[in-house]
């Protein structure tokens, strides 16, 4: 049997394998983000957390502060100054009042416990005299309201005449400044929970010891981590503003873009603080007290629920610093007025900082184990 052997021609040489397809410098990073979106999918709480809680608290909290008329002011007449009540029943307000005749002792205990705004009681001059608690808001207007309503019932005339106009239009109610809040808000939470927990989770997995034997690069897993949170950004973005326009009619003043900037930047900030505070957490225990840490103060100060301008002056300064501060200064300038990106530089500059510093740490403090 012969066995034919193949040659090569004179004219024919040998010619190199093609090389194989090399990945970009951003494959690595384009990878990771895509299976960190896959995973949220084995994570049906985020979907809770991330969308529909922000709106029950709207929800919730929209109803409580809602327009609605004054509650009564609760007053407790002191036997024997039951002249008091009458001249408050014959007042032209007299359906604010909700007047009740106790003894001194049931009076004193009653507004000492909250049940009273004021109490009322006859003095040795033939007038009255106002126990109230200045530290109350409710019991100074009750003081206010009442001593009116009685200086009317007997006579006095207003030296100058005046008139109200109300005003409840979009942009002046509660329900507008909480909106921002709660958007800046839960940007704060899903970047700093999302983030940083789910980091510690995959440590104290052994998740992140796999990674290490993977042509990865630290800046990259990190970075994915961090920027995964700006697609459910957009999602949670959009759903809050809806939900207030559609139920409350709040106007939004602002560009789109302008807002989804904003909102873009805020996320990336809290994508890095949240990443600084897990970079060498072990424990879930240690990355949420720590989260809860670094958080607290933003809860009180940085204005989500009530302005920090109740605050005293002195420390204005240190609480607009703070990330959540500029984020919710910036979101509601850009929602409530209109307010264009360039007069907001010193806010964004804030998160620019806050976000940048932190990754960069974050990146040199960071271990796998």
């Amino acid at each position: 049997m012969r066995v034919a052997q193949e040659t090569l021609g004179p004219t024919e040489e040998l010619r190199p394998s093609q090389p194989s397809r090399q990945n970009g410098r951003w494959s690595g990073y384009r990878h990771l983000l895509i299976a960190r979106m896959l995973e949220l999918k084995r994570e049906p709480e985020v979907v809770f957390w991330v969308f529909v809680f922000p709106l029950l608290l709207a929800l919730g909290l929209g109803i409580a502060f809602r327009n609605k008329p004054g509650d009564a002011v609760s007053v407790a007449i002191v036997t024997g100054s039951e002249n008091a009540e009458a001249m408050l029943a014959r007042s032209p307000q007299h359906e604010r009042f909700k007047a009740q005749v106790l003894d001194g002792d049931a009076a004193k205990k009653g507004f000492r416990l909250g049940k009273f705004d004021l109490v009322v009681e006859s003095d040795s001059k033939g007038g009255f005299q106002y126990r109230y608690d200045p530290a109350r808001p409710e019991s100074v207007l009750a003081k206010a309201e009442v001593n009116e309503a009685l200086q009317a019932a007997a006579g006095r005339k207003d030296a100058v005449s005046t008139t109200a106009v109300i005003s409840s239009e979009p942009g002046s109610r509660y329900i507008d400044f909480l909106i921002p809040g709660l958007l800046g808000m839960n940007l704060m939470n899903s970047g700093m929970w999302g983030i940083g927990f789910a980091l510690v989770d995959m440590r104290q997995r052994k998740l992140l010891k796999r990674f290490v034997g993977t042509p990865m690069r630290r800046g990259d897993f990190l970075l994915a981590l961090a920027s995964s949170r700006l697609i459910l950004m957009i999602i949670e973005v959009g759903l809050l503003l809806a939900f207030g326009a559609l139920f409350f009619h709040i106007r939004v003043m602002g560009s789109v873009a302008a807002i989804a900037l904003i909102a873009g930047m805020g996320s990336l900030t809290f994508g890095g603080v949240g990443l600084l505070t897990a970079s060498r957490a072990q424990k879930i225990e240690s990355v949420s007290g720590l989260i809860n840490l670094v958080m607290m103060p933003m809860w009180i100060f940085s204005g989500v629920f009530f302005s920090y301008e109740r605050f005293p002056a002195v420390i204005h300064p240190l609480i607009k610093a703070l990330p959540l501060t500029a984020l919710n200064d910036a979101l509601r300038a850009s929602i409530l007025e209109g307010t264009p990106l360039l007069r907001q530089w010193p806010r964004l500059v804030v998160m620019v900082l806050w976000g940048g510093i932190s990754f960069v740490l974050a990146l040199k403090l960071f271990r796998w184990t």
